[in-house]
């Protein structure tokens, strides 16, 4: 079995021209991605792999972990589930698994836009601007029940933290690998800062 996802870092957005047409695209770099453990169905109940990016965190039980992988410390680590012939050091080539024309699900952390009203976060109308009410342009309206059962029900869309979410995009076309240099460009806009690491797997691999 093939590990068919990968760690990758967003480096921002743009355009590619083919017969014509202008193609929207994110570019991604691709660090080098170590298999740094493993995990077994005897051991710990499943199977998987932990796959890590080479960074500046270390403490002295992730030294043990990294020994005999060539990383001196991580930034980022990941686990894929699936029972993979791979073992501890190895390297995973995103080339061995995807090429131009594929679909790949693009997973990510939201931008965090912080605390916002309900127009912002929810796209609700607000308060009309006449008949007295200029000062409940923002209002979200009446979130109350009737007498029964005489409170707020959980879960209504209200003001509140927005963004700064696990998202997952699917069913993205590959438009280029770039073998040299380690590069990806996927058609569409994908969530995530640029600088922000992703995950992209194989469409419909849901490991």
């Amino acid at each position: 079995m093939s590990v068919e996802q990968f760690i990758a870092v967003k480096k921002g957005m743009k355009s590619v021209y083919k017969d014509d047409l202008e193609i929207p695209c994110t570019e991604f770099s691709i660090p080098e991605n170590v298999v740094i453990g493993k995990k077994t169905q005897e051991r710990d109940g499943y199977d998987a792999l932990q796959v890590a990016v080479a960074g500046s965190k270390k403490n002295k039980p992730l030294l043990g972990i990294l020994k005999d992988t060539g990383l001196q410390g991580v930034s980022i680590i990941r686990e894929v589930k699936g029972k993979f012939e791979l073992k501890k050091g190895d390297k995973i080539r995103i080339c061995d698994f995807i090429s131009p024309g594929e679909k790949v699900d693009v997973i990510g952390v939201s931008k965090g836009k912080g605390f916002a009203g309900t127009r912002k976060r929810w796209n609700f109308k607000g308060g009309p601007k006449t008949h007295g009410q200029s000062n409940k342009y923002n209002s979200p309206g009446s979130i109350g029940a009737s007498s029964f059962p005489s409170r707020v029900i959980p879960g209504l869309k209200m003001a509140g933290r927005m963004g700064g979410k696990r998202v997952t995009v699917k069913n993205l076309e590959v438009i280029e690998v770039d073998k040299k240099n380690n590069k990806v460009l996927v058609k569409g806009a994908v969530p995530g800062n640029r600088g922000s690491y992703v995950i992209i797997r194989k469409a419909g691999k849901n490991g």
